[in-house]
Parts: C-alpha cells; structure tokens; sequence
C-alpha cells in the first residue's frame, strides 16, 4: 500500500489537461439481470498462493532483501508472474513507464474471449518498499490474483465479459503504474471497463475483514461471499484511497476491493467478531523488514484468495440490464461549512414512464477537502431521503461514485435533489455535478 493519499482532485486535474477525460460513462456492473449462468467458483488452493509467495520471497533474497521499483527484485518479481501468465494461455503486455529516474513495469494479461466491450479488470501492486520483501504489502494480493487467473486457465473459463488482470509498479511511490496505465487508455477503452477489483494485502497477521464501499454492486458481491462463510466484514478505510483502485475511481470506472488492514490498531470489538490481538496493529510489519513469508494469516489468505474468484466468477458472467435515460445538473453548487445548513442541486425529470426502477443509479461528484463531515442524500419528488454517504472516508479529498438506489415506490417523474449537508466545521467544497439514471 502507498505511503501517500492520492488527491483525487489533482488526479483528475491532471487527466483533463492531457485531453484523456471522456464524457462517456463507463459500462458499470449495476443491476446483474442473472448470474445462474455462472459455473460455481472454485476453491483457490491456499498451498499455490503460498507457493507464489515462497518465490517472491526467493526473489527478494536474492537482490538486497525487496522487490521495490526499480531494483533487480521487482523485475525478477514481474518475470515470474509473466512466465505463468504466458505457459497458462494468456496474453501478456508488459508496459514500461519512468518514475524517480528509474524504469518501471506494469504486467497486464488478458484472458481470451469475453466481451471486449464490457472488461472486468482485477489487480495489485507488485511492488515492496525499500526496507523488506513486501510478502504481505503486497505479494498477498498479487499472489492471489495471480492464482485466481491460473484457475481461469485451468477451468477454461467462458465468461460473459472479457477478463484483465495486472500488477502494478511504483504504487508505492504513489500509484504511478497504474496512474499511467490509466492515463495512457484512449477514451474508448476507458468506456469498455465494467469494474476494476482491487487486493492490496489481503493476508495480514492479525486481519480485519474490510469491504471497500466504492461500487455497491461489487461491495455487495463480496460481502455476499463472506455471509456466506459467516464471517461479519467492515467499510474499509484506513487505505481509501491510497492504493491502486483510486486510478481507476477518479477516471469513473467502477472499483471494489478486499483489505486486511496495516498499521491500524485492532479494536477489543474487532477481535471479538474476527479473534486476533486487540490494542496490535493489524500488521506489525508493515513497510517494515519483518514483512516476509512469516507475516502472513493463512486463514485470512485463503478467505480472501476465494473472495476474488468468487467475485470474477459471478460479475464476470452477471449481464448488465441496459440503462435507461439519465438526466444530469453540471452547475456547481457551494456547500456552506455550517452543520446547520444544506444545499440541494435539482433536476426536473419528465418523459419517463412509471415508477422508477429498483436499479436507479446516481452518479454523486463532490469536490471536498474532508468527505467525512458531509451527509449525502438522494431526495424523491415526495420528499423520500435516500442516503449516498453519511460521514465515511475520512481525510479523504472529495465524493466521485456511483451508487445504486431501489426507488421503485417513487414515480419516476418529478424535480429530484441531491442534498449536502456539511456537519463539521472548517473545510469546504462544492457540488461539482450529479446524474441520474433510471
């Protein structure tokens, strides 16, 4: 995980200079007609995660003790993931980018078929710091990823939607592989992204069971996952933001994610629901020496190892339900830093027949130096409060989402709102622009 925030708003600053914006939405994975197509997802084998991660710790031994960008232990990290892309059928890119004076790579592989207009895209960091092996930050992730996409192989997958895979250099030094991956798609290919799934550390040794909550459709299939299992699960926050689903995010791609947490302390509740160590980091070695092979939870290893391929499995044969019409206000609208005020950004919606549909999407672009004071609400034509946001993220600059709305008790036709309070004092921001569609 990065040991920086990535500033959403200097991301996207920087992305409509270059001419790289696109005003075309993204295929968003909201509202999955069916999944019954959908073969039952395999049990990732815990013994081959494990085996990838004794070669990334190998790896790291032998050149000066880490993988991190631009030192012989990430190349050699990149060349072992790739051999086994490459034996196992898939079709491999290895992009170079330049970062602090130093070549770096991104390993994208794509599975054959599926698609090509709908991707679902899943990826990690491959990186460590400078100061260890990086086995958990994030050989965890990419080692599962990686044994996720070799059980595609082996299975001979046939999805509906064409599947990505990537591991990415430099995040680290603040996301720079997969910013330039995403800042180097043509506009087209950016429209064409169904999702993007995140894993960075995924094995802490003392692990929390976090959900990122940026698309509700992906949040929802994990945590189905781990109902499943019985396994309670918490909103991540510790690291929005800071790793590489937020290169994706601030372009408007769907993302969603597993984490198991870092530095954080463990609650006495968490430990309670989840068992571990309360008043200890969930990851005592994070960015640290001792982050090798013995700083790994195998439980929270294997648990989250199947999480990814059950969420490729079921959203890589969900078919999306074709939008209907949308409607958006791009005026901006001052959000007062005053608990007791609110503002709303109106929209008139007329010609659409009916009630509107349970799968209502609102696309919510608010710019905002500290998400965590702001309530976010969707208001009907009768005056219904849907909540969006309700104080999460924290420090976190700005709300760039899409979230999924069942007003199906609501006619469709009306002046619909989209209302900010500010409940805490000192920072400010605006209602950039929001959209919804039916």
């Amino acid at each position: 995980m990065s040991l920086s925030v990535s500033r959403r708003l200097a991301a996207v600053t920087a992305l409509a200079v270059a001419g790289l914006f696109a005003a075309t939405a993204p295929a968003a994975l909201a509202s999955p007609t069916s999944v019954a197509a959908a073969p039952t997802p395999p049990d990732i084998p815990l013994a081959n995660v494990k085996a990838h991660l004794t070669q990334l710790q190998s790896i790291a031994t032998a050149n000066g003790g880490n993988r991190a960008h631009g030192r012989a232990g990430y190349k050699a990290s990149i060349d072992y993931v790739k051999a086994k892309l490459d034996a196992a059928g898939f079709t491999t890119t290895l992009q170079t980018f330049t970062s602090s004076g130093a070549t770096g790579y991104n390993l994208i592989a794509d599975w054959p078929g599926g698609d090509p207009n709908s991707v679902l895209m899943s990826g990690a960091h491959l990186d460590s710091v400078t100061s260890g092996a990086g086995i958990n930050d994030n050989g965890s992730g990419s080692a599962a990823v990686l044994e996720t996409a070799l059980a595609v192989s082996r299975a001979g997958l046939t999805p509906t939607k064409h599947l990505r895979f990537g591991w990415w250099g430099a995040e680290e030094l603040g996301l720079v592989g997969s910013k330039y991956y995403v800042n180097n798609l043509p506009t087209a290919e950016r429209a064409k992204f169904a999702g993007y799934l995140n894993f960075d550390m995924i094995g802490s040794p003392n692990p929390g069971y976090f959900v990122y909550d940026d698309d509700p459709t992906i949040e929802q299939t994990f945590k189905n996952y781990y109902a499943g299992l019985g396994v309670p699960t918490e909103i991540e926050t510790e690291g929005d933001g800071r790793s590489d689903h937020a290169s994706f995010k601030n372009v408007g791609i769907p993302v969603g994610g597993l984490f198991t947490g870092a530095s954080n302390t463990k609650t006495a509740a968490q430990a309670t629901k989840w068992g571990g160590t309360s008043g200890q980091a969930f990851d005592r070695c994070y960015h640290s020496s001792c982050d090798t092979t013995a700083n790994i939870n195998d439980t929270a290893l294997d648990r989250n190892s199947d999480a990814i391929a059950y969420a490729i499995w079921n959203l890589g044969f969900a078919t999306p339900v074709p939008p209907g019409p949308s409607f958006e206000n791009t005026a901006d609208v001052t959000i007062p830093d005053s608990p007791a005020a609110a503002v709303n950004s109106p929209i008139t919606v007329s010609g659409v027949t009916g009630n509107a549909p349970a799968t209502t999407k609102v696309d919510v672009n608010i710019v905002h130096t500290y998400i965590g004071d702001l309530v976010v609400d969707l208001v009907a034509p009768d005056g219904t409060l849907y909540n969006l946001h309700n104080r999460t993220g924290g420090s976190a600059d700005n709300i760039v989402k899409s979230v999924t709305v069942n007003a199906s008790s609501e006619v469709a036709n009306g002046v619909w709102k989209l209302q900010v309070k500010d409940v805490a004092a000192q920072d400010v921001g605006y209602i950039n622009s929001w959209k919804i569609t039916f």
